[in-house]
């Protein structure tokens, strides 16, 4: 249907030094990696104002700062499984948090406090990823365990006046998300539909006629992870195959180049004007070791960040 991706080639930027790597089983590993023993699952890669790189590391509530010259920091470790990370302009640190639902972290003393716990008393399924928009409100997906058996995943908008608004309720598992350059259409990572939704947003902020954006194909696990570049091109982390970048209008022009079975679950632009991509790759897959971070310079830039209020 189209021409070809062209590949662009991915190295290692840093990798999860021993000391941190204990392999054990947790129970987030019982029922999310068929039990494996893993030594971290790396997750919400996001940079801050001085170009340092934090992620996740869900199955054992860790966070990590990754400086720009590839120095790892254990900035907090607690009782939860934290996922998606953003920050705010503000300096503030949002976490989605499997068990705890959105989460603040304070990155000078590393205390994680409560956001947001429910939703009309009601705990959530389990939260994924989160993204701020320009004027400070924040969307996230409530993932959990739903898929094509049970489509009841659901995605959030948190208004900077503290309103909490259901988007959609119907959704096989979402996962990252992201909006479009003017902020009028979110996009939804659907991960057990191997496919990426599109969300119109009305004046009123409702979501109305949701779609099909991109329809996916292969791999173990669907879309996961997404940014945009300075272009509106949409870049999706696709575990098990690559990551893909697409053209506005959803026409895929580039992939990855990391090796076969890159089991990559995370995406954010960083670098000198935005220029390169840091890939997050969770688990060893194929050829790649898991608990590291890749690093790509894109044909395009990545949309400038903070600049949400």
């Amino acid at each position: 249907m189209y021409a070809p991706p062209k590949p662009v080639p991915a190295s290692v930027f840093a990798r999860l030094p021993d000391a941190f790597r204990k392999p054990r089983r947790t129970a987030w590993a019982d029922a999310n990696a068929a039990g494996a023993a893993l030594d971290c699952f790396l997750e919400g890669p996001s940079f801050d104002r001085a170009g340092n790189l934090y992620v996740t590391d869900i199955p054992f509530g860790r966070i990590f700062r990754v400086s720009p010259a590839g120095d790892w920091t254990l900035v907090t470790e607690y009782d939860g499984w934290p996922n998606g990370l953003k920050i705010h302009r503000d300096g503030r640190i949002f976490i989605t948090d499997y068990k705890r639902g959105i989460v603040l972290l304070d990155p000078g003393s590393g205390a994680v406090t409560p956001l947001i716990e429910t939703v009309q008393s009601e705990s959530f399924k389990g939260v994924n990823d989160l993204f701020f928009a320009k004027n400070g409100d924040l969307y996230f997906t409530d993932q959990g365990q739903t898929g094509l058996h049970d489509p009841t995943g659901r995605v959030y908008r948190y208004a900077a006046d503290g309103r909490l608004d259901r988007l959609v309720g119907t959704v096989p598992s979402p996962n990252g998300l992201v909006m479009n350059l003017h902020e009028t259409v979110l996009y939804v990572a659907v991960t057990r539909a191997n496919a990426v939704w599109r969300l119109p947003l009305m004046g009123d902020g409702a979501a109305s006629k949701v779609g099909l954006f991109i329809q996916m194909s292969g791999g173990h696990a669907g879309p996961d992870g997404m940014a945009l570049d300075a272009e509106g091109g949409l870049v999706v982390a696709h575990p098990s195959t690559s990551v893909w970048r697409f053209d506005a209008l959803g026409r895929p022009t580039h992939v990855l180049d990391a090796g076969e079975d890159i089991f990559c679950t995370n995406i954010a632009f960083g670098g000198a004007d935005l220029g390169s991509l840091f890939v997050v790759v969770s688990r060893r897959s194929g050829k790649v070791d898991g608990g590291v971070i890749l690093r790509a310079d894109m044909p395009v830039a990545g949309k400038p960040i903070f600049s949400h209020a």
